[in-house]
């Protein structure tokens, strides 16, 4: 009964928010004179045929791969009552760096990768810890040093591409650092595909998938497996009690904000070592932003999370097919917003819920308001 009770409010708030979301752009395409029948049948228009099918699912799962890791950047912050805004510029600066190293050196393919991943965790890592030390010796708030340090980033990202990093010709369309060669590339997995019996894609799926997955499970098991975790998320409710209970509540910020700018650092690499093999002025931008929504869809649970991703990069392929059907295309825009905005309110109602049956059932309340984007039922986590 207990994992039933746990179950419906860990669901509630992100199905409240769905319904929500879809009532309220189901209005507004009533007021812009649409057919909200027509929408709703493009959303899941994946054409006829078993290769457009395939294509469009690997379009889909292409575009959730980056917001994944953009939500578990945002999520570690979140646990320990912080507010990462920084990671739109920790992974755009990463990844600048990851493909000019990239770029600029030959090693066999397992060493190339493993370099560039490293370059691009430790720069994110480095950035986002900034901040937390800021925070931990004079009292910064990180939300302020995380939005100051993003327009630093921004810039030096842009100065570095349009400089020292630059490796294209003057006079071209577009400015981009030089090509990674193939020995750091990753694989697609296409070929996995064609190994299941699947039509074979126009564009690649992302080899990345793989590490992303990874990545995602082993969050999973150090935050609710470990001492390591207890401690995030104990220091995240209460520091006080947990500065008592001998956690160094100072050095959790600092290891959650390292930790956070690391996995941002990823955000850029399944685009750049899938797709482009170069940093240009067209590469993915926004992802960290929408990081904090998946984030919040997902209550900051890895496996929330990922399904927040899929949602978020199903509307963003749903909106060309709008467009085709004569549906502006900024109404999946209005989705997403209204889908967070909805979220915020659900989490807090799942919040009072959770607090009012512990307080019928004689269980100890945390002290602390849970951090922002936390899984609002703390008692039932």
């Amino acid at each position: 009964m207990k994992v039933a009770r746990r179950l419906g409010l860990a669901l509630f708030a992100p199905v409240l928010a769905l319904v929500v979301a879809m009532v309220i752009s189901a209005l507004v395409i009533l007021a812009i004179g649409e057919n909200p029948t027509v929408a709703l049948r493009e959303l899941f228009n994946f054409g006829d045929s078993s290769a457009s099918q395939v294509q469009a699912v690997a379009v889909i799962v292409n575009r959730a791969i980056p917001l994944f890791l953009a939500g578990l950047a945002v999520s570690i912050g979140f646990r320990m009552g912080l507010f990462n805004i920084g990671v739109e510029g920790q992974y755009r600066l990463a990844t600048v760096m990851a493909a000019w190293v990239g770029s600029a050196v030959v090693l066999p393919a397992p060493l190339h990768l493993l370099l560039i991943v490293l370059v691009a965790m430790s720069v994110g890592a480095i950035w986002a810890g900034i901040a937390g030390v800021l925070k931990v010796t004079r009292g910064v708030s990180e939300v302020i040093s995380t939005i100051m340090l993003n327009f630093i980033a921004l810039g030096l990202a842009s100065y570095l591409l349009t400089g020292p990093f630059q490796g294209t010709v003057e006079g071209s369309l577009v400015t981009a650092t030089k090509d990674i060669p193939e020995s750091g590339r990753f694989p697609s997995l296409n070929g996995l595909l064609g190994g299941l019996g699947l039509a074979q894609p126009r564009s690649d799926l992302y080899g990345f998938l793989i590490p992303a997955i990874v990545v995602g499970v082993v969050i999973a098991i150090v935050l609710k497996r470990t001492r390591f975790g207890f401690d995030l998320r104990a220091s995240g409710l209460n520091p006080t009690a947990a500065t008592a209970s001998g956690v160094n509540a100072k050095t959790m910020v600092v290891k959650a904000m390292l930790i956070s700018g690391g996995l941002a650092g990823l955000i850029g690499l399944p685009d750049l070592l899938g797709d482009t093999h170069h940093y240009g002025t067209e590469f993915t931008s926004g992802l960290g932003f929408l990081g904090i929504a998946v984030a919040l869809l997902g209550r900051n649970n890895p496996l929330g999370i990922a399904f927040g991703a899929l949602l978020f990069a199903f509307l963003d392929r749903a909106a060309l097919s709008l467009q085709f059907a004569g549906i502006p295309s900024q109404v999946v825009v209005i989705i997403q917003g209204t889908i967070v905005l909805a979220v915020v309110i659900a989490n807090e109602i799942a919040r009072r819920i959770a607090i009012r049956q512990a307080e019928r059932t004689g269980a100890n309340l945390p002290t602390a308001r849970p951090a922002a984007g936390e899984q609002q039922a703390t008692v039932a986590t």
